[in-house]
């Protein structure tokens, strides 16, 4: 029997720019540090057509003291229907970064909860501009919509509790999509009281191989050689829960659907939760 190869999470500019009056899009761009205000000064400056502007840290549970942890499902169903999305259609992701920083993190957020064609702009708006393709200005377009119904795959996504006991028991896979540097502990994690180094057994998959020179995702002969055998849901982790979502991009690209550890080292690297090796 052949079998069926995954549905590509990517669209290419070339296939977007044939259905915007089809989908809904969305602007997930995200700066480190946080800076909500130039990302809305941005998306205003300029935007894909009929995009509308998903602001990570309000969408987020507003009472975690971790970082733009994932929403509740009223929540999520709540502001999706604020930017005129109520799950007939389909929902394109794309941010301004060189590397796909934070639209796979959207991605994730609404493929956790049960909206099933979502996929992520090929090269971002950098590429979408550097084809020539056409920009809109200024404050999107309000056009709400009734809420989509949402289904929360629970099996998606690792709690602290979870990780320590994966950590512990070992044998299943864990990326860490921090950069080398931060993963061996040679370099001081950006948040402040947080230790250095990576989880025991974790493997380090920086998030910015999976772009190529050219702004392109990786392709699945690349991404198979980039990730080696990973076996069944690997869990990816990162600084706060954003990045790891590349990796989960990268790997559903190849047919392999990840578990997100939603805390990362943001939750991890307190040292509460379990060893801390290479720090």
């Amino acid at each position: 029997m052949t079998q069926s190869r995954p549905v590509d999470p990517l669209v290419t500019p070339e296939e977007l720019s044939g259905l915007l009056d089809e989908v809904a899009i969305l602007d997930a761009t995200y700066v480190m540090p946080a800076d909500p205000l130039r990302c809305e000064s941005d998306f205003r400056a300029a935007h894909l057509p009929g995009a509308r502007l998903f602001r990570i840290d309000e969408i987020a549970d507003p009472v975690a003291s971790l970082p733009h942890m994932l929403p509740e499902a009223a929540v999520l169903a709540q502001a999706l229907a604020a930017l005129g999305i109520d799950g007939t259609r389909p929902v394109i992701v794309y941010d301004r970064s060189p590397n796909h920083f934070s639209a796979p993190r959207v991605w994730f957020t609404l493929r956790l909860f049960g909206l099933e064609d979502v996929r992520v702009l090929d090269g971002g708006l950098l590429r979408w501009l550097g084809e020539g393709r056409p920009v809109e200005s200024g404050p999107a377009d309000e056009a709400p919509t009734a809420a989509p119904g949402l289904l929360f795959d629970s099996l998606r996504v690792v709690d602290g509790r979870e990780m320590a006991r994966i950590v512990a028991a070992g044998g299943r896979t864990i990326l860490d999509a921090r950069a080398r540097d931060r993963f061996e502990g040679r370099a001081p994690e950006p948040r402040p009281g947080l230790k250095s180094g990576h989880m025991p057994g974790a493997i380090c998959r920086p998030f910015s191989a999976l772009t190529g020179a050219d702004g392109r995702f990786l392709g699945p002969d690349a991404l198979c050689d980039h990730f080696g055998p990973v076996g069944a849901r690997p869990v990816v982790t990162c600084g706060s829960g954003m990045t790891a979502c590349v990796l989960a991009l990268g790997l559903e690209r190849i047919g392999v659907q990840a578990a997100l550890y939603d805390g990362s080292w943001a939750e991890w690297g307190q040292g509460a939760l379990g060893p801390i090796h290479g720090g």
